[in-house]
């Protein structure tokens, strides 16, 4: 396994991260593993090296936090040797405090956070979206109060417009806060419109970038079409997903991700994956597994290096997007 800086921070993560939101409650979506089927994944990644988990409160209404938790106690080494992400923003109730980025609602997510990883601290605490309802200063200071508690050792964000991330980090700058270490945001060979002005940012601030879905949530695997949207049952019930692509150009995109994956011998996830882990501004892509071929891609992948000469193929057919996957 290859470990490197999250960002410009002294902390080493793993090149991979396992994302949880796969694993928790089919109470919550039909596609989801329950804890049983989850736990295998865990300790594979585990096995394999990975140091690196992403969740988030809202995944399965928090039944995922507990089954990252119980499986971490059960699989992993000392609590010193893994990194845990999670993040904070959606609703978690009916009561109108129950969600976004107040002081109220952050100080008492994380302590539920807390208690159902089972854990005194997190290493990663993220804000999931940008809430447009609430004073950045409030947020900014409720976390560097989090961070000085010791319940947070850094703090990243997730998807929102590069002007929003440029403001936050120069209130923090400018109070003497808290930084972000990490962007989490929506970027793969489909959706590259953060290139233009969220990456470039993340490159100058050294912001460390965990892109989410860098597989298109399944669609560059190759396995979609325009009829049935797939076989499987996230990719049939995936409305979300059939919102963000699924454009004649990402049908061509993945053609060519098709023809360089039979050149070298590998499959489309891995080519894809390879081409997101060339770009240096990303320090480890989030890739959810519900088949256990789908963790050991993302791990082959790391032996994969394309040259120039594959990826200019790769990227030719991109055509721009509306901005995608801020809600």
């Amino acid at each position: 396994m290859e470990f490197v800086r999250l960002g410009s921070t002294g902390l080493k993560v793993s090149r991979i991260c396992l994302g949880t939101m796969t694993y928790g409650s089919k109470k919550w979506r039909e596609w989801v593993l329950e804890e049983e089927e989850s736990r295998p994944f865990i300790q594979h990644a585990l096995e394999a090296g990975i140091n690196f988990f992403d969740t988030a409160d809202m995944y399965s209404v928090g039944a995922s936090e507990e089954v990252l938790g119980r499986a971490l106690k059960d699989f992993g080494p000392s609590r010193d040797k893994v990194v845990i992400a999670t993040k904070v923003f959606n609703a978690m109730g009916e009561d109108p405090n129950q969600r976004g980025l107040s002081r109220k609602h952050i100080m008492h997510a994380i302590d539920d956070s807390l208690r159902r990883l089972g854990t005194d601290y997190v290493d990663l605490y993220q804000i999931h979206r940008f809430d447009y309802d609430t004073p950045i200063e409030e947020t900014l200071e409720a976390l560097n109060d989090l961070v000085r508690a010791g319940k947070v050792l850094y703090i990243g964000a997730s998807s929102m417009f590069a002007w929003q991330f440029q403001k936050m980090l120069h209130v923090s700058d400018d109070l003497g806060l808290a930084r972000f270490a990490t962007m989490q945001n929506h970027y793969n060979l489909i959706y590259r419109e953060e290139e233009r002005e969220m990456n470039p940012l993340c490159r100058a601030e050294g912001i460390g970038l965990i892109p989410w879905s860098p597989l298109a949530r399944g669609f560059l695997a190759g396995n979609r079409s325009k009829q049935n949207y797939g076989e499987t049952v996230r990719a049939k019930t995936d409305d979300y997903a059939k919102g963000l692509y699924y454009r004649d150009s990402d049908f061509t995109v993945v053609d060519r991700v098709t023809e360089i994956a039979k050149k070298r011998g590998v499959n489309n996830a891995q080519v894809a994956l390879a081409w997101m882990l060339s770009k240096p501004e990303v320090t480890a892509p989030i890739v959810g597994a519900s088949k256990m071929h789908h963790l050991d891609d993302a791990l082959k992948a790391l032996e994969l290096h394309l040259d120039v000469e594959e990826i200019k193929p790769l990227e030719e057919p991109y055509e721009p997007h509306p901005v995608l996957g801020h809600s």
